[in-house]
């Protein structure tokens, strides 16, 4: 399973990669690290599976996930 991770955090995109080690089935593809750039690299991965952080500065991600 392909997976993303749209976080502001970069601590926190680090650490969700960090136990999602222990899921060899779910490949971490790619990371952002806001909307805008995850919107494109969504488009571009198309992954399976998209890890998003509520609170953003740009969008939150519940307005985040309707867009999508």
């Amino acid at each position: 399973m392909k997976a993303i991770i749209i976080d502001d955090e970069r601590l926190a995109r680090a650490e969700l990669k960090k136990l999602l080690l222990d899921y060899p089935e779910v490949e971490v593809v790619d990371e952002a690290a806001n909307a805008e750039e995850g919107l494109a690299k969504i488009e571009l991965q198309q992954p399976d599976l998209i890890f998003l952080d509520i609170q953003m500065p740009s969008i939150s991600g519940i307005d985040f996930y309707k867009y999508l």
